[in-house]
């Protein structure tokens, strides 16, 4: 019995210690000092080995600028022989909160002479003076340390301190120190450095960092420094100059993959430098002895070709694709092959029955679960291109239902949906779509979300749904590369339903649309419009997002780009854009961007 009165008193006495310690910290995160330290007071005297709550207190004492209390508690702690020298730091810290800069000093200094007693006390001394912003002193109380142990190493600490004192160059030399030593990762040196890397190539900062790679490279040839200028020429969007790292960082490892290339070409791509692109893949074809490599940099030599694709390029484009067939031939390895080629015939030939029959002989093939997801789903699109929306649905349902959670099973209950919302289903494209509002997948949820809020309310509206049924056309017509028919549709919308909800749809579809034919003024006006009319619906995000990337991408105009950006970063911080538009915001206006 009296065991369990005592288990229970020690539960009671536990949880009312864990609620002071939640109000002590409470208050003082809310700037409520004075009960804050009633709380600390209490804590430290049941708990006096806490130093999280001698800290705490500490602070409020300060905060309360109640100093004798600090520095009575402080000496206090110090009457132990065995009293962490940290304490030196803070009375002398104390001592500097009351511009008592002499005092200070002695403290400092006898917190540095500890350290002689054991050199192991540096990091801790160290680490509470660079909490304090006494980055001279922590950079004595590391060197110390090291000098009297030549095994501890506080390079890296003293190396985030000349950064933070900018001495940016001093900072470099000693993290590329580090990683030449091995002492630490070149992932971990270069988020370090990052912040103080920007995208303008005549930056101060990168010119230093340029300078002092090349002065290691020069003094110790080593592939480190091609990885790191590669690096730094990639986060100043010279793609050439990386290009020339990466063919020399290729050769002196002899044999190795063509990974670092194949991702700087996915690079060049994304940021629509198609001329080194196609350099770096001609390179990868004509220097790899991987297959799947080769193959990869072929497919993308030929995306390359069609992006501004006439029907002599069309046609040219067909015999490459035979050609590579004939090579690689049916195969469970170059599933890729089968699926571009079938997409080729189908979204640049319009011949959809010969892309068909190529991917129902890839299922023939001896393939994993997911090998014959990839390829349903292929396979699914082309049928929805032609029309055979039953046929489609039944392969994306089977998809949905074997990889009920990964990816690519939410990717197929989306092609339901959407499948469905084109034949005019729209209650079992509804249904579909608010399963998927909860995706992992945040690009899945997002258009799950939008397509959903556009059948609601719309269906609301419009017990007829004519509006909708218009746009569910427009929207395939589009989807089949009849551009203008699509256009012409939803002008119709925009003229016979006017102020209804589905506007601002079709004044985004239509302006994406535009786009496509390269009407850029048109498509511009259209987005402005959403901004101007519809400011507080769902789509202005949407809107100022695709302004961002005319301005920017298309149109040259980066002061333009940068306030359509700032209007999501201020304005819609819930939007699926706002990470890619502040990216873009801080790129533009000459930040790093981690």
């Amino acid at each position: 019995m009296r065991t369990t009165f005592s288990f229970l008193l020690f539960l009671l006495l536990t949880a009312v210690s864990s609620q002071e310690d939640f109000l002590a910290k409470q208050y003082f995160n809310d700037g409520a000092f004075e009960k804050a330290v009633v709380f600390y007071e209490k804590l430290v005297l049941k708990n006096p080995r806490r130093t999280d709550y001698g800290e705490g207190l500490i602070a409020c004492y300060q905060q309360l600028e109640r100093y004798g209390d600090a520095e009575k508690y402080l000496l206090k702690q110090l009457e132990n022989p065995r009293a962490y020298p940290t304490f030196y730091v803070e009375l002398g810290y104390n001592h500097t909160l009351q511009n008592e800069d002499d005092k200070a000093r002695e403290y400092y200094e006898k917190a540095l002479a500890r350290i002689e007693e054991n050199p192991n006390y540096g990091y801790g001394i160290g680490f509470r003076f660079q909490k304090y912003a006494l980055l001279d002193w922590a950079l004595s109380a590391y060197s110390k340390a090291m000098e009297l142990n030549p095994e501890l190493d506080y390079n890296y600490q003293m190396a985030k301190i000349y950064g933070e004192q900018g001495d940016v160059e001093k900072m470099y030399r000693s993290y590329l120190t580090l990683i030449s030593e091995g002492k630490t990762s070149k992932s971990n040196v270069l988020r370090s450095i990052d912040d103080f890397i920007s995208s303008d190539p005549e930056n101060g900062n990168n010119l230093t960092l340029k300078k002092v790679l090349l002065e290691n490279a020069q003094r110790n040839p080593d592939i480190l420094w091609n990885e790191l200028l590669s690096w730094l020429f990639v986060q100043q969007k010279q793609f050439r100059s990386a290009f020339r790292q990466e063919k020399a960082i290729y050769k002196r490892m002899d044999g190795s993959s063509m990974q670092r290339l194949e991702g700087l070409g996915e690079l060049t791509l994304e940021e629509n430098d198609y001329e080194i692109a196609q350099e770096i893949f001609e390179y990868i074809v004509e220097n790899t002895a991987d297959k799947n490599t080769r193959l990869n940099a072929q497919l993308n030599l030929i995306d390359l070709q069609l992006l501004d694709a006439n029907a002599k390029t069309i046609n040219a484009v067909q015999q490459q694709y035979e050609e590579l067939m004939e090579i690689y031939g049916y195969d469970s390895q170059t599933l890729q092959l089968q699926v571009a080629f079938a997409n080729f015939l189908t979204f640049k030939k319009d011949t959809p029955a010969e892309a068909i029959d190529i991917l129902k002989k890839s299922l023939e093939l001896p393939l994993n679960q997911r090998g014959k997801a990839f390829i349903k789903l292929a396979l699914g699109d082309i049928l929805v291109y032609d029309q055979k929306f039953n046929e489609a649905l039944i392969y994306f349902s089977q998809i949905q239902k074997g990889l009920k959670n990964d990816v690519l099973g939410q990717d197929a209950r989306f092609k339901v949906a959407q499948t469905s919302f084109y034949k005019g289903d729209f209650d079992w494209a509804l249904t579909q779509l608010k399963v998927l509002r909860g995706s992992t997948s945040q690009l899945i949820a997002n258009d799950a979300m939008q397509l959903s809020l556009l059948i609601s309310d719309n269906s609301l509206e419009d017990s007829t749904q004519t509006a909708l049924k218009k746009y569910a056309r427009a929207d395939l017509l589009g989807y089949q590369n009849k551009t203008r028919e699509a256009i012409d549709t939803l002008d119709d919308i925009l003229q016979n339903h006017k102020g209804e909800k589905i506007e601002d749809d079709a004044l985004l579809k239509q302006g994406e649309l535009l786009e496509n034919l390269k009407e850029y003024e048109a498509a511009e006006f259209n987005y402005l419009k959403i901004t101007e009319f519809y400011a507080d619906g769902i789509l202005a995000d949407d809107a100022h997002f695709a302004l961002g990337e005319l301005y920017r991408k298309i149109l040259k105009q980066p002061e333009k780009a940068k306030s359509q950006y700032e209007k999501i970063i201020y304005n819609h911080q819930d939007s699926y854009y706002f990470p890619q538009a502040r990216k873009n915001f801080r790129m533009l206006r000459g930040d790093s961007i981690n």
